[in-house]
């Protein structure tokens, strides 16, 4: 019987992760079955429960459930313990484990797939919720001039920025927080949309001028053509625009590597993926 997977969201049709599986499965000769589960909001747990208690042996996480994924972990890895939140849980005889890929995936697809090197650059990172605290402390790790988190709620952006702050490893960091409209005459080298914003293709409350020349303009959604951020970043002269398909592909064959102990080649799925 193949090892059944899934991806837990709401909404998740427009998912292409079971594509993105199937072709590491294929790749690897791994017999596996990925399909997707539209989870009530109040219902994450209930369907996480049953999927497994039929068989299931993992899943990915989705908007907005990745806060509710690590609470309902019973051990976490490193990096999961760091945001706070899990993109992939897996289950086994020990309980439930919890890890967060996500900061992993858009790392590697900033720098390896689109040849962007974080480290002293000015970042903005827009939204507070679970996909941003997953990737908060990898782009720390790169070191870059300035990280900045801005959210509609600023409170919320400066409760994410306090948390990662009172880590020693990030103490001296060059984390800020802040509300849109603090954003006026600030300049940015790389600009990540981390708020579902894109899902109903609307737009976050970004002030106008925020894109340095040249800048990446990254939205970690994805999906058929362009979305409103990324056509807004290229009417302001941003000279790179990117949606979240890199990262999507890279944090999915880290998921592979905790459920099947391997990771998969991405550069083929990315292709394949961007192929018309």
């Amino acid at each position: 019987m193949s090892a059944r997977y899934a991806v837990v969201g709401n909404p998740v049709e427009h998912s292409q992760s079971p594509v993105i599986h199937a072709a590491f499965a294929r790749q690897l000769g791994h017999d596996i079955d990925y399909g997707r589960l539209l989870a009530p909001l109040d219902g994450f747990s209930e369907t996480v429960a049953a999927f497994r208690g039929a068989g299931g042996k993992g899943v990915n996480v989705t908007v907005p459930f990745k806060l509710a994924a690590f609470r309902m972990a019973t051990a976490h890895s490193t990096r999961a313990l760091l945001a706070q939140a899990c993109n992939c849980l897996r289950f086994d005889t020990a309980g439930v484990f919890g890890d967060n890929t996500d900061g992993n995936g858009i790392v590697t697809d900033i720098e390896s797939n689109l040849g962007i090197a974080l480290r002293d650059k000015r970042v903005l990172v827009m939204g507070a919720g679970g996909a941003v605290q997953g990737v908060l402390g990898p782009i720390l790790d790169r070191r870059p001039a300035q990280l900045m988190v801005a959210n509609r709620t600023t409170d919320k952006a400066a409760r994410l920025a306090r948390y990662f702050l009172a880590d020693p490893v990030y103490a001296s960091s060059s984390l800020t927080a802040s509300g849109y409209d603090e954003l006026r005459d600030r300049h940015f080298d790389v600009i990540i949309n981390g708020t579902s914003a894109s899902l109903s293709d609307a737009l976050p409350a970004l002030p106008m001028g925020v894109f340095a020349p040249k800048s990446l303009a990254y939205d970690m959604m994805y999906g058929k053509g362009s979305t409103r951020f990324l056509r807004l970043a290229q009417t302001q002269g941003a000279g790179v625009l990117a949606n979240g398909l890199g990262m999507l592909v890279e944090q999915a064959a880290e998921s592979f590597l905790v459920w099947r102990g391997v990771r998969p080649a991405t550069a083929p799925v990315i292709a394949m993926l961007k192929a018309p």
